[in-house]
């Protein structure tokens, strides 16, 4: 057997006046070699891959693999000179038997409504109607025709936070690898659940929701269950929510099934966690007993293509007097610099966020200390590394302290604040700029964990998205989008 491997991810926010250009992606991956020893959440896959690959005798053929933080539309000329980069080592490659594929999903780039789609039409049309095409992809994804049609397994992760990517690169190579050897003959069937929500995997029902999927797999003919999320602040035709069944040789039960799942998730639509505005959820922290308080700044989420530079939660927090706040991380590459330069110990004015677009909030003018420098600092989500660049920590008089950075991240782990010196134990309120994925490395830690409705680039107001490609029939935009 002959297996062809490769990466191309990034989740675009088509609302996002950040371009998805070159510099995003050489910043986090960019290499034909992931596989040997790279880190980061999406060489994960290819690296598992590799090992399953070479324990069966396989030849291994291994193409780009590459990574943008969430922004606004990848440039036309990035994607396509990418994506043809791919595509000739796959047909320099041929013949293969399997070729496997990670991506994200929920990439949009000028032209191109579904990379992912993109992608596997031209790959289909080079490898032909035998070879498998697996891909495995974020939950937050487009589940688009275009994947569907051309994939012969597709798979999404199932925690939300992702820490789950080793094991479900792992389900798809076993079900492309049987497909290729004529044990099996997987059959993919959909179900569009007609809503936008978050779907926050720790937290019942959807924590029992994703149990009784996983609980389905390899019984009765089903190969695998995927719940693809959605991401609501993608432009695509397909956004929303949808189940995905593969069996193997039954579409019949494949529809049934994932039909029976999306109304299923329909009936719990009730039940789905609620995000407090932010003033109530401040409420709510400052009448907690408990320390710290962990605040989720939901909206200004790098990870979901946010700037990570808005400065509502700051504002709120000073004009309420607390004292004891630790809030991270902000991006400002100037402001870093110019504090690596001062070294730690300098006190200094400085301007504070507010320096992408409106969704930023206003800057906020503050004098700090230097308390903490660390160069090119690791935070982890689960397993995978993350690479936040250079910070620093700053503190004001008024006890609120700041962490910056140079690589525009979400916050996933307390290592983000620790990495510097800063004592979370001590701190009352931790405010992360993140929407779910910190959740595994924070609530250990926390007294108590909230999350906030921010104001931002993307706010959890899902009756009110600004589609323009997709119809506004769904839940919560109508009440019965069935009827």
């Amino acid at each position: 057997m002959k297996l062809f491997m490769a990466s191309l991810a990034t989740e675009t926010n088509s609302f996002s006046p950040i371009p998805t250009g070159w510099s995003g992606f050489r910043e986090h991956l960019y290499t034909k070699e992931a596989s040997r020893g790279e880190a980061g959440l999406y060489a994960a896959a290819v690296t598992l891959w590799r090992r399953r690959a070479e324990a069966l005798g396989w030849e291994v053929v291994e193409g780009l693999s590459t990574y943008a933080q969430p922004a606004g539309p990848t440039v036309r000329e990035v994607y396509e000179t990418m994506r043809d980069d791919i595509l000739n080592d796959l047909k320099a490659a041929m013949p293969v038997d399997v070729v496997l594929l990670s991506m994200h999903g929920a990439m949009i780039a000028q032209g191109y409504d579904d990379c992912e789609g993109d992608l596997l039409a031209r790959a289909r049309a080079i490898i032909g109607p035998d070879a498998k095409l697996g891909l495995e992809v974020d939950p937050h994804c487009h589940l688009t025709e275009a994947m569907l049609e051309n994939a012969t397994a597709i798979i999404c992760y199932k925690e939300y936070p992702h820490i789950d990517v080793p094991e479900r690169a792992d389900e798809l190579f076993t079900i492309c690898a049987d497909a290729a050897a004529g044990r099996t003959d997987p059959v993919m069937r959909d179900y569009d659940c007609r809503m936008m929500a978050m779907y926050h995997t720790p937290f019942e029902p959807v924590r029992s929701y994703v149990d009784r999927m996983s609980a389905m797999e390899g019984r009765d003919g089903i190969l695998s269950v995927s719940l693809a999320h959605g991401f609501p602040w993608g432009d695509n035709p397909r956004c929303g929510t949808r189940t995905l069944v593969i069996t193997d040789a039954d579409a019949r039960l494949a529809a049934d099934r994932a039909e029976a799942l999306g109304r299923e998730l329909w009936d719990m639509r009730d039940d789905l966690r609620r995000f407090p505005p932010m003033d109530e959820g401040l409420d709510r922290a400052v009448a907690s007993n408990a320390a710290p308080v962990v605040l989720a700044d939901f909206a200004d989420n790098a990870g979901g293509g946010a700037p990570s530079d808005s400065t509502y939660v700051l504002r709120a927090i000073m004009e309420r007097g607390l004292r004891d706040v630790a809030i991270g991380t902000f991006w400002d590459p100037v402001l870093v610099g110019m504090c690596m330069d001062a070294g730690v110990g300098a006190v200094m004015d400085v301007r504070v966020g507010g320096k992408i677009g409106p969704m930023s909030g206003d800057p906020v003018d503050l004098t700090v200390t230097v308390r903490g420098i660390v160069r090119d600092a690791i935070q982890h989500l689960g397993k995978a590394e993350m690479n936040m660049g250079d910070c620093v920590w700053l503190e004001t008089s008024e006890g609120i302290h700041l962490v910056m950075n140079t690589r525009r991240t979400q916050t996933f782990h307390p290592e983000a604040f620790e990495n510097l010196g800063l004592d979370l134990s001590g701190m009352k309120y931790v405010v992360v700029k993140s929407s779910q994925h910190f959740y595994d490395g924070f609530a250990p830690m926390a007294g108590e964990v909230i999350h906030l409705g921010t104001p931002g680039a993307i706010t959890p107001d899902f009756a009110n998205l600004p589609l323009t490609k997709r119809d506004g029939n769904y839940w919560p935009r109508v009440d019965n989008p069935f009827e």
